[in-house]
């Protein structure tokens, strides 16, 4: 891992359980994310277009390094099925050492 390499946690949401396994799997095999988990059954509360909506959704919750997450925006992006998905990224500030070590051997590229 190199010294400099930055990990963050994006997180998006989903609208079926099809739609987060898909993007979750698709992420991982691209190597864009190490780890995602899928938080089942949340409800969300939003205004959309002038409404205040409540839906049933799904949390991703994507481990993956600075450097890919404008890919990891265009992934989501291109798979999902809302209009605008969510994607918001949090840096990782601590971490375990050997988890962040896995972490950057399951991500794709040079981190140098």
């Amino acid at each position: 891992m190199a010294a400099t390499e930055q990990f963050h946690l994006a997180l998006t949401t989903a609208g079926s359980d099809e739609q987060a396994e898909t993007l979750a799997r698709v992420l991982v095999e691209r190597k864009l994310a190490a780890c995602v988990n899928i938080i089942h059954g949340v409800c969300s509360v939003y205004r959309w277009k002038g409404d205040v909506t409540r839906e049933e959704e799904h949390v991703l919750l994507i481990k993956t390094a600075e450097r890919l997450l404008p890919e990891v925006r265009r992934t989501i992006r291109e798979l999902h099925t809302y209009e605008v998905p969510e994607f918001i990224s949090l840096a990782i500030q601590d971490g375990d050492p050997d988890y962040l070590s896995w972490l950057a051997g399951e991500l794709k590229g040079d981190p140098a």
